[in-house]
């Protein structure tokens, strides 16, 4: 009842334009005006983050401020087309213009300079724009060309080649360097003695992680091509005497044992519930008594974060075409159906990027 009051006070023309004037209402008012407008925009918003980042406007910033000229030459822009896009970053705070007319980098561009993986997601999201050109399309299945699924297609393969597993396995790599440090900070690691990363592609999370703990034995188990990448990051890193590569594929194979940590990072999200309840039940069966398994990905009901779940990682793995979202609660019951027992969720620094869940068997 509440709500249909509610929702026609909300929809009347007449009460928008009172709420508006109304001293106590204007502010509410005004802030639902302002994030429905970004709504409506949003997707220009990420257009010119995407320019920005395609331009490299924030590595010549870094080299401290310029005119608007300048920057138009390295741009390789007019200078009206500079000035429009360095105005435009300025108002999403990405760049900031000084009192004698120069651009800087703005408080979200430097934060960007300093995140490489996060440039590098902005550059592979020109694949999810393509799909989301049409959403209703998407939502009904009816979209012919699928970018995003031609992409992760490789992963539905037994034993794909190098090439095919390329863009994907640096893509990855760069998006696990962004969380493996929060992981591991919330969690200690140095209390086991051995680490299996399920998927663990080019290995940068084992590779934190044995940095962290010296006493640690790792094991990647992931697709061979994947692997191959894994050990050579490894051989880079000094760690080829006490980190393993574990070739197969963990829908069809099992799981090796001799662990008693397993690490699930940024992996169940990408998947259909048969193939989590697959992975989790061979998880379990691969732990002895007093195993632990580690689940980090983001999460759909965190709190602060809501649209980064159910928005935007709902829409884009049904571009994907695998996987869902999924709230703590849901994981925690898939892995105690699994056969886990306590599950509990670890705080991590930056939950809109990555939770964390700890199983017990």
């Amino acid at each position: 009842m509440w709500l249909s009051v509610r929702n026609r006070l909300l929809a009347n023309p007449g009460f928008q334009r009172w709420a508006g004037n109304f001293p106590l209402t204007r502010p509410v008012a005004r802030r639902n005006v302002a994030e429905l407008f970004d709504l409506v925009a949003g997707f220009v918003y990420s257009q010119i983050l995407s320019a920005c980042v395609s331009l490299d406007l924030f590595g010549h910033l870094a080299e401290g401020p310029a005119t608007i000229g300048a920057l138009a030459t390295r741009l390789g822009l007019t200078e009206s087309a500079a000035e429009r896009l360095l105005k435009a970053a300025a108002a999403l705070k990405l760049t900031e213009r000084l009192k004698d007319g120069r651009f800087a980098l703005g408080p979200l561009g430097a934060a960007l300079l300093g995140n490489p993986s996060v440039q590098a997601m902005i550059e592979h999201h020109a694949l999810l724009y393509a799909d989301l050109a049409d959403p209703v399309a998407l939502l009904r299945g009816e979209a012919v060309k699928r970018s995003l699924s031609d992409f992760w297609a490789y992963t539905g393969e037994r034993d794909p080649s190098a090439s095919r597993v390329a863009d994907y396995s640096t893509l990855m790599a760069q998006s696990q360097a962004l969380v493996a440090g929060d992981i591991l900070d919330a969690y200690p690691i140095a209390r086991h003695r051995h680490l299996l990363d399920i998927g663990g592609g080019e290995g940068v999370f084992l590779s934190e992680a044995a940095r962290r703990a010296p006493q640690l034995t790792v094991s990647l188990f992931d697709l061979p091509a994947v692997a191959v990448r894994a050990g050579e990051r490894f051989d880079a890193a000094g760690l080829s005497g006490r980190a393993h590569l574990r070739p197969g594929n963990f829908l069809s194979d099992p799981l090796p044992g001799g662990a008693d940590v397993m690490s699930l990072v940024r992996v169940l999200h990408d998947h259909d519930d048969p193939a989590v309840e697959t992975i989790l039940r061979k998880a379990r069966s691969a732990l002895g008594p007093g195993g632990v398994l580690l689940i980090a990905e983001p999460m759909s009901d965190t709190p602060g974060a809501l649209p980064s779940g159910d928005a935007y990682f709902g829409f884009y793995l049904a571009a994907m075409g695998s996987g869902r979202p999924r709230s703590a609660d849901e994981l925690s019951a898939m892995v105690k159906q699994a056969g886990f027992g306590r599950v509990r969720p670890v705080p991590t620094r930056f939950p809109l990027l990555v939770r964390l869940l700890v199983a017990h068997v």
